[in-house]
């Protein structure tokens, strides 16, 4: 048994039939998304009310450090397993299949460990510099091993490849409730920062967890080898061109983690913690919606790999459009479900003092909207095998990020950051859209008629 074989649409199946039998699958994680990001919500809720502005403003910080070293140094692994899984000759191979995890594997866990090094060195030396003090560098200590254990991109790609999307939508309910039931203790019990630090770091670890047994389970289920079993010599040899996949990807990560975490930090060195955290309650929130992009792109993306790899052009060209359209459309109905909410409902559940989050959240989510339906068309790319593409319009998003964020942040406060984020997601969207278009046509011009595989 391989990866996919219970779910591959068969050569006589249309695209359309395709994505409705993946419309299952998306309405799992787009309802397991919604659940798992209201319980995160409702946590951020109950930690900013708990601790206020600026206390709430060091969780913030702390957490964006973590987070930061951790995206900047990792190698999206599950992408370039994906990317090399579900090619044909690895894909029907069960000893393949094992060395491309293991190759995987030991990259998931150099990273982490690096990522955990680093945060606690370098999160040492800029404290000062993010509105912060070196007496809470503590707090790195207390969410170090949140980083160091992070193992998730191996399960991820061996449960999205297995078609397991009902497990990738639920099962990281548990820890989300588990994270919601510890703060509301806190809470009652008027806990200071680093008990909700604690909190934050313990629920990471049960997700993490989760998240390596199931991917466990599911390997023993398609009779896939322990990757554990293999040595190490020869890997990267038997996979040529998976370390340059997996540096484009890395590359093209910590470019958009300059963009999506990073900014949490400069609003705190410009404009203190309290708006870092006011800023970054917004983006809790904003989640939500950006998770769907995610979710959906996790579906489709190994289906959209394999018809690249068969010449299957126009299917590929048919379903980033439909899910472009998909996107824009739930996009929209957030931003007016946002606005029907209104200023009066955020203030009534966060309090007073964060009166500032609606406008924020407003213009972040016209930001998401964009990223939202510019997603797709990253991850067709990603299975064109466009990877250099992708980092360049990350170099260039990241660019326009900086060089209007370091003048709307001193002349705006905290939302200046979204106006940023606001124009990156247009030039992200325009590029890529190009991008896209230009490969295609060269791609389809030179094809022979189509025959299915």
């Amino acid at each position: 048994m391989t990866f996919g074989d219970s779910s591959r649409p068969s050569p006589d199946k249309s695209m359309n039939s395709m994505l409705l039998s993946r419309l299952g699958s998306i309405m799992h994680l787009m309802s397991g998304s919604f659940a798992v990001s209201a319980l995160m919500a409702l946590s951020t809720v109950v930690a900013a009310r708990a601790l206020g502005p600026e206390a709430y403003g060091v969780l913030a910080l702390v957490l964006t450090v973590g987070r930061i070293c951790e995206r900047f140094i990792r190698f999206e692994s599950w992408q370039s397993i994906i990317r090399f899984g579900t090619q044909e000759h690895i894909e029907h191979d069960p000893q393949a299949m094992g060395q491309l995890i293991l190759l995987g594997l030991l990259l998931d866990i150099g990273c982490a460990w690096v990522a955990a090094a680093v945060m606690i060195l370098g999160g040492y030396i800029i404290l000062p510099y993010i509105g912060l003090d070196r007496s809470d560098f503590y707090l790195l200590l207390i969410f170090a091993p949140a980083i160091a254990f992070n193992i998730t991109g191996v399960p991820t790609a061996t449960l999205r490849m297995a078609n397991k999307f009902k497990l990738l939508a639920y099962f990281q309910l548990f820890s989300a409730a588990v994270r919601l039931a510890m703060a509301g203790v806190a809470w009652a019990l008027d806990a200071p920062v680093y008990v909700f630090l604690a909190i934050w770091t313990v629920a990471q670890l049960v997700n993490i967890s989760i998240s390596g047994l199931l991917a466990t389970r599911e390997l023993k289920a398609l009779e896939i080898p322990n990757p554990l079993s293999f040595g190490v010599r020869g890997l990267t040899a038997r996979f040529p061109g998976f370390m340059a996949f997996a540096w484009s990807t890395n590359a093209s990560s910590a470019l958009r983690t300059l963009t999506t975490e990073a900014d949490t930090l400069l609003v705190g060195a410009l404009a203190g913690p309290t708006s870092a955290g006011t800023y970054h309650i917004t983006k809790r929130f904003a989640k939500v919606a950006q998770q769907v992009a995610s979710h959906v792109q996790a579906v489709i993306y190994p289906d959209v790999s394999r018809m690249w790899a068969r010449k299957r052009f126009a299917d590929v060209r048919a379903v980033k459009t439909k899910i472009q359209f998909a996107l824009g459309a739930v996009a929209l109905g957030i931003l007016v479900a946002t606005a029907v909410i209104g200023e009066k409902g955020l203030d009534w559940l966060l309090g007073a003092k964060y009166d500032q989050v609606y406008p924020m959240l407003i213009t972040q989510l016209i930001a998401v909207a964009l990223i939202m339906v510019g997603a797709p068309v990253r991850s067709t790319m990603l299975a064109m095998n466009r990877p250099q593409v992708i980092l360049m319009i990350a170099v260039a998003g990241t660019t326009a990020f900086f060089a209007t964020a370091v003048f709307a942040i001193p002349a705006y406060g905290a939302i200046g950051a979204n106006y940023a984020h606001i124009v990156t997601a247009a030039v992200n969207l325009l590029a890529i859209e190009l991008s896209f278009r230009f490969f295609y046509r060269r791609n389809a011009s030179a094809q022979v008629p189509e025959t299915l595989p």
